[in-house]
């Protein structure tokens, strides 16, 4: 149940991160026939519309339909972080678990690396979650500090 749970958790946040999406901000049909809307609705709509069709695949490998793959694609991992914090907490503190492996996979740490970014954390517990009123952001920040000062993870900070 957990699992699921997690799973709803990340999917629901990576939708709703709305960094640059693959192939591009333009990418696709689904985001002409929605262009200058906004809110969930068009998004969503415009998404599935690119999926289903595959529209923005054809685009990005043909260089068409709006689609680019020049940028470099990002995620605010924020929005996962605070929904998922009390148990990336305890996580952190064991140093191992599906919230801490969660992160990791939201910040792009390559399974190789899954095991070192848990003890990465795990041994700097106390610059992380300095108080019990740590605020998501803040946690964020901490972590892309600590990975931006080790050579190994610099490559996956934001």
């Amino acid at each position: 149940m957990k699992k699921i749970v997690l799973a709803l958790l990340l999917s629901t946040a990576s939708v709703s991160a709305m960094a640059e999406a693959p192939g591009g901000p333009n990418c696709g049909w689904g985001n002409m026939l929605f262009k200058g809307q906004s809110g969930i609705g068009p998004h969503f709509a415009a998404t599935t519309t690119n999926g289903t069709s595959g529209n923005a695949t054809f685009g990005m490998t043909s260089g068409t339909n709006g689609c680019s793959v020049d940028g470099k694609l990002t995620y605010g991992g924020k929005a996962m972080i605070g929904a998922v914090m009390d148990e990336l907490i305890e996580d952190v503190a064991r140093g191992n678990g599906e919230a801490l492996n969660a992160v990791a996979v939201a910040y792009g740490v390559e399974s190789g690396d899954r095991a070192d970014f848990a003890q990465l954390l795990h041994s700097n517990f106390a610059t992380i979650f300095p108080s019990e009123q740590v605020t998501a952001d803040a946690v964020d920040a901490a972590i892309n500090t600590l990975m931006k000062s080790d050579s190994k993870f610099a490559k996956y900070a934001v």
